[in-house]
C-alpha cells in the first residue's frame, strides 16, 4: 500500500493510523517519527529498533496462539497514544532514534531463524507507527513459515487494517477503557476508532485476543466492565480471549495503587456473566490455565509463561470433543 496521500503541494496526509496527520514539509506527526521529506512519508525508525528480545508468546499476551512457543519481539520509539501508565514510556514517549543501531528486515528474519522462533512480534511501542518496517519484515518472514504478531492499541488506519490481512497472523489489541472522555482527554485518541478496529480484526482471519489493563478508580468500575464485556460478547464473539492485566505504579501514575486480586476476580466474573469463555488474569498470582468451556477439563496447564497441553489435541478437548478456538500449530 501507499502510506500517504497528497493533500496539496505543501503537505501530505499520513495513512498509518487514525489520526491521519497532515504533514507539512519537514514536519512530523503526533507519533514524532513519521516525517514529510521531499513530499514523501519517511519513517525515521526504519531499521532502527530500540529493543530486540526473545519472549514466550504468552507474554504478548497470547494464550490461544502457538502455546509454549517463542517469539522474536522488536520495538522502536514513538507512539500515537499518551498513556500516563505506560510501562515502556522510556521508548514510547520519545522520538530520539538511535541510528547507530541497524537491523534490516533481513537481519530480523535471520535472527528468528537462528533462534528458531515460531513468530515475530511487533510490540513494546505502537507498531502501527512503524508499519512499513514491520510489514517488510513480516512479508519476508512468511517466506520461511514464520508467523507475525501485532501487539497494538488498535488505532490503525482503515487502509493499514485492510493491508494487515495479507500478512499478520495474530494480534493482541488493548481495550484501555470504555470511556470516550478518558480516551480523548487522557490518551489523546478516540474510543470509537479502537472499537472500529476491534470489529474489523474480529471479522478477519487474524487471530484476535484483547487486553485491558485494570487501573483502580480509572476503569475498574463494574458498570464500565459490563459495557466492555457486552461489546466483546455481542460485537466480537465469546470465543475471543480477554486478558485483564494488573496495574502497577509507573510513569506518571506512581501514586495510584496496584490492582487488587479481588478487583481482578470481580472483572473476570463480570466477563464470564456475559458468556465470554476465556478470561485470563495477568501480572498477578493466579490460575491462568485454559479450561474447556463445555466440560471444565483443564486443557492448557500454565505455570508462569510456560505451558503444556495434556488434554487437548488438534484444538479439541480430549474429554468431550469440544473445539477450542485458536491457532495451535
Amino acid at each position: 500500500m501507499q502510506y500517504y496521500r497528497y493533500k496539496n503541494e505543501n503537505a501530505i496526509v499520513c495513512l498509518l493510523c487514525k489520526h491521519y496527520c497532515t504533514l507539512k514539509k519537514d514536519s512530523h506527526g503526533i507519533c514524532g517519527v513519521n516525517f514529510n521529506i521531499d513530499s514523501k512519508l519517511v519513517n525515521k525508525t526504519y531499521s532502527h529498533p530500540s529493543a530486540v528480545h526473545i519472549d514466550p508468546i504468552e507474554k504478548k499476551p497470547l494464550y490461544h496462539f502457538l502455546p509454549s512457543s517463542t517469539s522474536l519481539s522488536i520495538g522502536t520509539v514513538g507512539c500515537n497514544f499518551r498513556c500516563p501508565f505506560c510501562q515502556n514510556y522510556s521508548i514510547s514517549q520519545t522520538s530520539n532514534v538511535d541510528e547507530s543501531i541497524v537491523y534490516t528486515p533481513r537481519d530480523i528474519v535471520d535472527l528468528a531463524l537462528k533462534y528458531n522462533t515460531k513468530s515475530i512480534s511487533y510490540t513494546y511501542n505502537e507498531p502501527t507507527i512503524w508499519y512499513p518496517y514491520a510489514k517488510d519484515i513480516g512479508i519476508l518472514a512468511k517466506e520461511y513459515g514464520i508467523k507475525n504478531v501485532f501487539v497494538s492499541s488498535g488505532y490503525e488506519s482503515h487502509e493499514v487494517l485492510e493491508d494487515m490481512k495479507s500478512w499478520v497472523d495474530a494480534a493482541n489489541i488493548d481495550l484501555k477503557s470504555f470511556s470516550h472522555d478518558y480516551y480523548k482527554k487522557v490518551l489523546k485518541t478516540d474510543l470509537d476508532g479502537v472499537l472500529e478496529s476491534l470489529i474489523e480484526f474480529a471479522k478477519s482471519d487474524i487471530w484476535l485476543e484483547i487486553t485491558t489493563l485494570l487501573i483502580p478508580d480509572i476503569n475498574d468500575g463494574e458498570e464500565e466492565i459490563h459495557k466492555m464485556a457486552e461489546f466483546i460478547s455481542t460485537k466480537l464473539g465469546v470465543d475471543i480471549p480477554w486478558h485483564f492485566s494488573a496495574f502497577h505504579p509507573d510513569y506518571k501514575m506512581l501514586d495510584t495503587p496496584s490492582t487488587s486480586l479481588q478487583s481482578m476476580e470481580r472483572a473476570k466474573k463480570i466477563a464470564k456473566s456475559h458468556g465470554i469463555k476465556y478470561v485470563y488474569l495477568g501480572n498477578i498470582q493466579n490460575d491462568s490455565s485454559t479450561y474447556c468451556s463445555n466440560c471444565g477439563m483443564k486443557l492448557i496447564d500454565r505455570n508462569g509463561f510456560s505451558s503444556g497441553m495434556p488434554n487437548m489435541e488438534d484444538g479439541k478437548c480430549m474429554a468431550c470433543g469440544s473445539t477450542i478456538k485458536g491457532v495451535w500449530s
